[in-house]
C-alpha cells in the first residue's frame, strides 16, 4: 500500500493539468457550442416566464403532487397537451464563471484523489508505469463520466451531448491516469 499523503501532488498535478485542458479544449473546440439550442420566440417565452419570477432551481412542467395524481385523467391531458419540460432557472444578471471554474477544479482534484485512493490500496510503491494508469484511468473515466448518461436515460438530454462529454471525461481520465503513472511513489 502506499500512504495518501505521498499521492498529494499528483492529486493536485493532475487536477491542475486536467483544468487547463479542459480551459483550452472549450475555449478552442467548438462542439459543445450546440449543447442547448434556442427555443422558438425567445423574447416572448422570456416575457411570459419573467412575470412569475421564478427563484433559481429545478423545475418540471407538468409536474404532478404526487404518484397518485400521475394517472388522473387531468394530468394526462397536461402531459398529452404538452409543452413538457425540464427547466433549471438560474439568477438574473451575467453568469459569473469564478464559482464554477472553483468548483471545477475542487471537482477534479475530488476525481484525482479518490482514483488515487483506490490505487493506494491496490498497488504498492514501484508499481509499473500501465499498472498505476489503468487502475487510475479506470475510476477517473467513472468519476467523470459515470453520472452523465443517466441524465439522457431519466431527462431526455441529447444523446449527442452526453456522448461528447463522455469523450471529454476519457480525455481527462487519461490525463489523470497519465500524471499518477508519471509521479507514482517509487
Amino acid at each position: 500500500m502506499v500512504p495518501l499523503t505521498s499521492l498529494l501532488v499528483p492529486v493536485l498535478l493532475s487536477a491542475v493539468i486536467v483544468f487547463l485542458v479542459s480551459a483550452i479544449m472549450n475555449a478552442v473546440l467548438t462542439y459543445h457550442f450546440n449543447d442547448v439550442t434556442k427555443v422558438p420566440d425567445e423574447d416572448g417565452v422570456m416575457a411570459a416566464l419573467r412575470r412569475f419570477n421564478i427563484p433559481p432551481g429545478d423545475y418540471m412542467i407538468p409536474r404532478a403532487p404526487s404518484m397518485k395524481a400521475m394517472k388522473e385523467p387531468a394530468f394526462k391531458e397536461k402531459m398529452n397537451q404538452g409543452p413538457v419540460a425540464l427547466m433549471t432557472v438560474l439568477p438574473p444578471g451575467p453568469f459569473h464563471m469564478g464559482k464554477s471554474l472553483v468548483q471545477w477544479f475542487i471537482y477534479c482534484a475530488v476525481i484525482a484523489f479518490f482514483a488515487g485512493y483506490v490505487a493506494s490500496r491496490t498497488l504498492g510503491p514501484g508499481a509499473p508505469y500501465l499498472g498505476v494508469f489503468r487502475i487510475i484511468g479506470t475510476v477517473a473515466f467513472i468519476g467523470f463520466v459515470g453520472g452523465l448518461w443517466q441524465d439522457s436515460i431519466w431527462w431526455n438530454r441529447k444523446w449527442s451531448t452526453t456522448v461528447k462529454h463522455t469523450v471529454d471525461g476519457l480525455v481527462y481520465a487519461l490525463l489523470t491516469a497519465g500524471t499518477f503513472g508519471w509521479l507514482w511513489p517509487r
